[in-house]
C-alpha cells in the first residue's frame, strides 16, 4: 500500500496551486476558487481517490496526487488533439479548470468528507477495502456533485467546463449515453473537451492501479 509523507504531500499540494496560479488567469473566479480550496485544505490534502486498493490512489493523499497528473495528462493530450483536428473549440483555461474540479464530488461536504476510514480489519485485510464511503454524505454522482458544490460556491462555468466535469467518466456511466451516442447528429458535442477530460482520466487511473 503506497503511503505519502508529510512532505510529498505538502509538495503535491503546492503543485495543486502552481498549476492554478500558471493557467488560470488573476481574476475573481480563479480567486474564488483558491478560497475554495483553501477553506477544505485538510480534506483536499488527505483524502483517497477510492475506496479498494485494487482501484486507483487508495491512500491519504491520492485524490490530490490523482487531480494533479490528470490535469498535466489533459495538458498533453490537449497537445495531441491540436495536431490532429482542423479546429480548436475549448480554452487552455477551460482545460485546466475542468481538469482539476473533476473529481471534486469525492471531497465530500463542508461538514463530512466522502470516504471515512474502514473500521473492519477483515474488510481491510481480505478485500483491500481501506475506506468506506461516508452514509453521511447525501448519495450523488460524483460528477454531479462536482457541480453542485462548484455552483454553491459561486464559481461560475462555462458549457464545456460544465459538460466535461458533468460526463468526464465516458461510457463508463450509462447517464453520458445521451451526450456521447445522440440519435442525431446535430445533438454532438460542439467541444472536444470532454473527450480529452475523460482520455486524461482513464489513463491517470490505469496508471495509478500500477502504483
Amino acid at each position: 500500500m503506497v503511503k505519502l509523507t508529510e512532505e510529498q504531500i505538502m509538495e503535491k499540494l503546492e503543485r495543486f496551486y502552481e498549476i492554478i496560479e500558471t493557467y488560470l488567469p488573476a481574476n475573481e473566479r480563479t480567486e474564488k476558487l483558491k478560497r475554495f480550496y483553501k477553506d477544505r485544505e485538510i480534506t483536499l490534502a488527505t483524502s483517497p481517490a477510492s475506496t479498494k486498493l485494487s482501484h486507483h490512489n487508495c491512500f491519504a493523499g491520492g485524490y490530490l496526487d490523482h487531480v494533479i497528473r490528470v490535469t498535466e495528462a489533459a495538458l498533453v493530450f490537449d497537445k495531441v488533439w491540436d495536431r490532429f483536428q482542423q479546429k480548436r473549440n475549448h480554452t487552455t483555461e477551460e482545460l485546466v479548470f475542468a481538469a482539476l474540479n473533476h473529481d471534486l464530488g469525492k471531497l465530500g461536504t463542508d461538514a463530512e468528507p466522502f470516504y471515512i476510514p474502514n473500521t473492519s480489519e477483515w474488510h481491510v485485510k481480505n478485500q483491500g477495502k481501506v475506506f468506506n464511503y461516508n452514509p453521511a454524505v447525501t448519495n450523488m454522482d460524483v460528477p454531479d456533485r462536482s457541480l453542485f458544490y462548484l455552483q454553491q460556491a459561486g464559481i461560475e462555468m462555462s458549457e464545456n467546463e460544465f459538460i466535461a466535469i458533468k460526463i468526464h467518466d465516458g461510457m463508463y456511466s450509462e447517464a453520458n449515453r445521451h451526450y456521447l451516442m445522440p440519435p442525431v447528429p446535430e445533438m454532438q458535442l460542439r467541444s472536444n473537451l470532454a473527450y480529452i477530460i475523460h482520455q486524461a482520466d482513464l489513463m491517470a487511473s490505469k496508471v495509478e492501479t500500477q502504483i
